[in-house]
């Protein structure tokens, strides 16, 4: 049993000031709802609140590796913002990298933030890299501790999407997203493909980490991360790693992702997740999948139809209402992408349900053998599955797109 985590966790308790942590002071659950719905778990951290803490407590680094940065005067995200110019004022360096086609659209805030003493940022092309986008939302910080998880450095991802992340405070955990960044960082300078033989260098990483947290409480975890051609430990690939955790399953799997599709853009079929879900099925699992309404183009329809279809196995669209006299694009969505199985294991990432997000695209995650944590993940799961923002997709039901675009 470690004394620090001990000592920590016993302040936690007494002290009022301090607010209880919703997993453990080395591991904690973090959610981002949107506001005007039952969504929020008040036992459980927002992610505004704990991005805030980590960055006033950074000493000498700070580096994240974003989608993209898009701020609004007045939002959330100005509190992050006000954060990081206060690290920086007192020394700490800062780096930001962000997806090259994400950077045209909102280059604003990565501009500024490049020119503010101590932060220095880059745009990295996973385009030409690795035939995809850098999707990974994660930063750490001096090295030690680090958030990974769904919420895009969005004023929006706040409190206006629903998102699910993770802090954790395990340097061999920090060390493995620490060296993906630094990948990145490299590669980002020049963003030539014929670099990355020699800015590669494969490695094994020791792992799972098993935290004694107490008395017949152990933590134990797994980073992971995609695409595999650009993993230093190809052992820590996201796509066998999840499909592992749920060949394991013995009475039930939750998914929830912003989209679940075995269609490839471009042409093809991806067949590996949904016949992971379908050997579940077969041998009795309970499979539930929740995806955004955003999904409910033609195409995509008549896949989860498919998957539904299949004994055992339901599907649900999620609707988040937008607010009453205010539309907000690209927002009042379920963003989370997690999978729980049988209440005692977890994955929780970046990641959607598709190919390219696990072949050519930049993504983290972690799997998670613990009650504790697959029990809130649950919670929250069955919170979304059993309220008013989620509809069965029937065989006979008719769906129409959401709009999400810009304004109405």
């Amino acid at each position: 049993m470690k004394t620090t985590i001990i000592l920590f966790g016993l302040m936690l308790f007494f002290s009022p000031c301090v607010a209880q942590v919703a997993g453990y002071p080395d591991f904690e659950i973090v959610e981002s709802t949107p506001i005007e719905t039952i969504l929020d778990n008040p036992d459980i951290r927002n992610a505004r609140q704990v991005w805030v803490d980590m960055i006033d407590g950074a000493h000498s680094r700070l580096d994240f590796e974003e989608f993209y940065i898009s701020n609004q005067p007045g939002e959330q995200l100005e509190d992050v913002l006000r954060a990081i110019f206060r690290a920086a004022d007192r020394g700490v360096k800062v780096r930001f990298i962000v997806d090259a086609g994400m950077y045209r659209t909102y280059p604003e805030m990565v501009d500024s933030l490049g020119r503010f003493h101590n932060i220095s940022s880059r745009v990295i092309n996973y385009r030409k890299l690795a035939g995809g986008i850098q999707h990974s939302k994660y930063f750490t910080v001096d090295g030690r501790e680090a958030f990974i998880g769904s919420q895009n450095f969005d004023w929006r991802a706040l409190n206006q999407i629903h998102e699910l992340g993770v802090r954790i405070a395990n340097k061999e955990a920090v060390d493995v997203y620490q060296d993906l960044f630094e990948l990145d960082w490299k590669l980002a300078e020049h963003n030539d493909p014929e670099e990355i033989p020699k800015l590669l260098h494969h490695k094994t990483y020791p792992m799972p980490i098993h935290d004694v947290e107490g008395p017949g409480d152990t933590l134990t975890y797994l980073p992971t991360c995609s695409p595999l051609v650009l993993d230093p430990d190809t052992l820590l690939w996201d796509e066998p790693n999840i499909v592992k955790l749920i060949d394991g399953a013995r009475h039930d799997v939750m998914l929830q992702f912003l989209t679940y599709s075995p269609l490839v853009y471009g042409g093809g079929y991806y067949d590996v997740l949904n016949e992971t879900l379908f050997r579940a099925a077969r041998r009795g699992v309970r499979v539930r999948l929740i995806v955004s309404d955003w999904e409910k183009s033609a195409r995509q329809v008549d896949q989860l139809k498919k998957i539904a279809a299949v004994s055992n196995i339901k599907v649900k669209f999620s609707s988040i209402p937008d607010l009453p006299g205010r539309y907000i694009s690209y927002a009042r969505v379920e963003h989370c992408k997690y999978i729980v199985v049988d209440s005692t294991s977890c994955w929780i990432g970046s990641s959607n349900a598709e190919k390219s997000y696990l072949y050519n695209t930049r993504n983290i995650g972690v799997v998670v053998w613990n009650t504790k944590i697959a029990g809130l993940l649950q919670r929250i799961f069955l919170k979304d599955w059993n309220g008013p923002y989620t509809e069965l997709v029937r065989q006979d039901g008719h769906y129409l797109p959401r709009e999400h675009g810009e304004q109405k």
